[in-house]
């Protein structure tokens, strides 16, 4: 039976129930339909490539869309229905082609006709039209996933994961770095969400299961970063604007920004990050470029407020969209899986309108700003492991506290920014994601010349906050649990959920998150998480802080 729209997989989810009405992203019903489409279609998909791959048969195409139509279905990508409409037509054609494969493979192999997948995802055909699209993704809502309401909430959880570590694919792919296990575990794992007879069991080991390939998935797409870009570096970043004419580029994609900094070479224009590009600035290889000039703004809830003042063109490449002010639609582009009604879409990778647009605009003041540190990756900190060690010996470091995940726009996350100033003195901060646009302008100072706020990137680059964990448990010799480390995090969407999994898959206990917790963890599934995991809720810095430091 067709529902009402029903969306609950960010942490703005309405009355921390779910959206019945409209997002709290910007995404109203028909998107939202059409966007539960999507994950009824990508289901479709799975079973044909799972069944395919258990013949030894695989398909790039394939492959490739799958993390096309995951990341488009990541909180705040994709608004636009005539987009999604086209997206979903694609999504038949990869799974007609995935059944394909799978039926003559099948053929070639076994000498007969392949057993037919009867599953309604396996047997789906899109309908004709945009509005009868939305009409039939009204019949594939998350309420339709299972009517058990915990297997509902490890169902979700698997999924929602899979979005966020399919966006993580994304990225590393488009720099060529692919392990094949990611992909048969996508398939395998999402095939697995039709089967109304798989055990609750089965759920929870796939979730785990996620966050093992998403720490893959990561180690990838850093490593991609790394040989593209070289790795990250400590390099001050100015806020404020140079005289002249700008171009800002706002979500995730640092392959994309060298594309725009390549071509806007020698023409006077002036190119920024916004929101979570801001660790760009760290690499060396983006910072070789004279005219990349800094950052501007903060997190990308503020953008609707802040882009107005930015006279310049305007690209978002990722996720972190939201409605555009009426002020800068003019001079907006959108670019890989980010769509916007009536926002011009770029394909491929000329940006030839980005620049027209940003040479036929008023020019920038000349308005220098703060300047703030980041480029604090694994690589950066091993080169002073040493001393940090030394610092924690000697007493001068107490202990430290990763501070990071998502913002947003929800009232109760100035939590973080008081946490962040409550913090002694004697103990270290790291932080990534945009979580960190709440405090990084803050003066934390140094302990020994180790700077109190290390900033060690995007949510992107979560990969790298692991990787010090680890090197400070090796090198006391103990276990990540035994470290004097307190892991306080904020979430918004299903990048920082799957990140979630990963820590649980690595046995990492004591994590404390916020501002909410998911609203799709059902009772007895979070009774489950706090039983094996100490999984909890952020309560107040006061009292957070006091647990923390065994008060």
């Amino acid at each position: 039976m067709a529902s009402a729209m029903f969306c609950r997989q960010c942490e703005q989810a309405a009355r921390g129930v779910g959206c019945d009405v409209m997002g709290n992203c910007g995404k109203d019903p028909q998107v939202s339909a059409l966007l539960d489409l999507m994950i009824h279609g990508l289901q479709g998909v799975a079973l044909y490539a799972s069944g395919a791959r258990e013949l030894g048969a695989k398909d790039q195409e394939v492959d490739r869309f799958m993390l096309d139509g995951l990341f488009t279905r990541v909180t705040n990508v994709n608004f636009d229905p005539e987009d999604i409409a086209r997206r979903l037509q694609k999504c038949y054609q990869m799974k007609e082609k995935a059944k394909s494969l799978y039926e003559q493979t099948y053929r070639q192999q076994k000498g007969g006709e392949a057993p037919q997948l009867t599953e309604e995802a396996a047997l789906w055909q899109p309908a004709a039209g945009t509005q009868a699209l939305i009409d039939q993704g009204k019949e594939h809502g998350v309420l339709t996933w299972h009517q058990d309401p915990n297997l509902l909430s490890t169902i979700e959880i698997l999924i929602y994961g899979l979005l966020g570590m399919g966006a993580f694919a994304w990225h590393a792919a488009e720099m060529g770095k692919e392990d094949d296990g990611v992909y048969e575990f996508i398939h395998r794992s999402l095939a697995a969400t039709t089967n109304g007879a798989t055990p609750l069991e089965e759920f929870v080991n796939l979730s785990l299961e996620c966050g093992k390939w998403n720490l893959r998935t990561m180690e990838l797409l850093y490593d991609g970063h790394a040989e593209n870009f070289q790795a990250p570096e400590p390099m001050k970043v100015n806020l404020g604007t140079r005289g002249g004419k700008g171009i800002v580029v706002s979500g995730h994609d640092l392959p994309m920004l060298e594309e725009i900094l390549k071509q806007s070479e020698g023409k006077g224009i002036y190119v920024y990050t916004h929101g979570e590009m801001l660790p760009a600035n760290g690499y060396p290889g983006l910072r070789k470029y004279p005219h990349f000039a800094g950052h501007f703004g903060t997190a990308w809830q503020n953008q609707a407020r802040e882009l107005p003042d930015f006279k310049g063109a305007i690209v978002f490449n990722t996720n972190c969209i939201q409605k555009p002010d009426p002020s800068y639609t003019d001079r907006l582009f959108t670019w890989g899986e980010v769509a916007w009604p009536g926002i011009p879409h770029l394909e491929g990778h000329d940006f030839t309108p980005v620049i027209d647009k940003a040479l036929a605009l008023p020019d920038l003041p000349e308005n220098p700003g703060q300047e703030i540190l980041v480029g604090f990756g694994h690589e950066a900190v091993f080169k002073v492991a040493g001393t940090v060690v030394d610092a924690v010996k000697n007493g001068l470091v107490k202990r430290f506290f990763l501070i990071g995940g998502c913002d947003g726009a929800k009232a109760g996350r100035n939590y973080y920014t008081e946490l962040a100033e409550k913090v002694p003195k004697d103990c270290v901060i790291l932080t990534l994601a945009c979580g960190k646009n709440r405090f990084n302008r803050l003066e934390f100072g140094d302990i020994g010349g180790i700077p109190r706020l290390l900033d060690v990137g995007q949510c992107n680059d979560a990969y790298s906050a692991i990787r010090i964990a680890v090197a400070l448990a090796d090198a006391f010799q103990c276990e990540v649990n035994d470290l004097p480390l307190s892991m306080i995090l904020s979430w918004y969407e299903q990048k920082a959920h799957v990140i979630l999994l990963t820590l649980l898959h690595l046995g990492i206990k004591g994590i404390r998150l916020g501002p909410t917790l998911p609203a799709y963890v059902s009772p007895a599934v979070l009774d489950f998480l706090v039983q094996n995991y100490d999984l909890g809720p952020i309560t107040t810095p006061d009292e957070d802080l006091r647990h923390a430091l065994g008060q």
